[in-house]
């Protein structure tokens, strides 16, 4: 034991960690949801830092444009068209091999997402879009797991930290989630490195308090920052649980993880293609949309009119052929060129933004 505290030796040496505390960062399962931008910066920390067992989940797969912030991933990642949990799982076991390390290809959904945090003593969100945020907030709320929640883009980074029955839950803040086509994504806004790497540190930051048993340490405010701007806000959140009727913490009505929040899919048979149901009864003014999307490097064939917006995009099942996209007034689209729900699930947050 004391050769393997020896690797966290200038860890070891801050006061609010200790041999007892990095004993328990050595015991704690921690699980990685999403693995961008802020899921590799808190993935690398975490493995440097001796979390036993590290969970990465990821649907995605590896992308040129991710390397400008996404700092596990390299350019052979790329050419080997690998996902990102798969390549992160490799590039973690190289950083350190003497903990234990699980990459999961999966999409993080009510129907697995119990599952795939069983056993954590904390989770982290490195996820892209809200309805997973908050699929993930009902299930950790319900099994009592402390999670962190963490956002970028453009230049602003937000997060927090949730104790299940002791904090704010992230619905107590975030009643709804945002509609689509209604927040800017990495992808059509644009994000600088910057920026996640400070959330992502942050949030890696809360969760080896978390595993390091140093609960009462946790940053019980709603932290924000515009790195540009250097613009620093900590807004009071401390009693939004006692003051609010949250539907999640309070009344314990688990409406994402039962899935009547979210939205569904539907394969198309024989058209190569599926269709995804948002529930939010959300109205798109797909001009505005298309305006949007006019800077965003990797569409082409972009058309608009009052039915219907349609454009290409890379991914799919036959990555020479592409994405073809139509979103309707309605937020429904149809992915056509995959038949996998992950894959379209992924297209859809990019470019429509939920």
């Amino acid at each position: 034991m004391a050769d393997k505290l020896e690797r966290y030796n200038r860890q070891i040496l801050l006061p609010f960690i200790g041999e007892e505390g990095q004993k328990g960062i050595a015991a704690s399962t921690a699980v990685v949801a999403g693995c961008g931008a802020l899921g590799t910066v808190i993935a690398n920390v975490l493995a440097r830092a001796g979390v036993g067992k590290l969970r990465i989940i990821d649907r995605d797969f590896i992308e040129k444009s991710n390397l400008q912030r996404q700092v596990l991933f390299d350019e052979k990642d790329c050419a080997e068209n690998l996902p990102k949990a798969a390549a992160a799982e490799r590039k973690c076991r190289q950083i350190n091999s003497e903990i234990e390390i699980e990459g999961i290809v999966t999409d993080i959904n009510p129907a697995n997402v119990e599952e795939l945090i069983k056993g954590a003593t904390v989770v982290v969100d490195g996820a892209d879009n809200f309805e997973t945020r908050f699929v993930l907030n009902d299930a950790c709320v319900k099994h009592k797991i402390p999670w962190v929640y963490g956002a970028a883009v453009g230049s602003l980074g937000l997060t927090m930290t949730i104790i299940p029955e002791v904090t704010p839950c992230i619905r107590c803040i975030f009643e709804t989630a945002p509609p689509p086509g209604m927040t800017p994504t990495c992808d059509t806004a644009g994000v600088l490195a910057s920026v996640t790497g400070l959330i992502g540190n942050f949030e890696a930051a809360e969760a080896l308090k978390i595993c390091a048993g140093r609960t009462a340490e946790i940053n019980k405010r709603l932290f924000q920052i515009d790195l540009w701007n250097g613009e620093l806000h900590r807004f009071k959140i401390e009693k939004a649980r006692e003051v609010a009727d949250c539907p999640c913490c309070k009344r314990r009505n688990f409406e994402f993880l039962e899935g009547q929040g979210a939205s569904t899919t539907t394969g198309l048979c024989g058209r190569n293609a599926v269709q995804i149901n948002p529930k939010t009864g959300a109205k798109l003014d797909l001009a505005a949309m298309a305006k949007q999307l006019q800077g965003t490097s990797d569409i082409t064939n972009l058309s608009v009119n009052k039915f219907l917006l349609k454009f290409n995009a890379p991914g799919g099942d036959e990555p020479k052929e592409g994405l073809e996209i139509t979103v309707f007034p309605d937020a429904r689209a149809i992915i056509k060129g995959t038949k996998k729900v992950a894959v379209a699930r992924t297209a859809y947050a990019k470019y429509v933004g939920a």
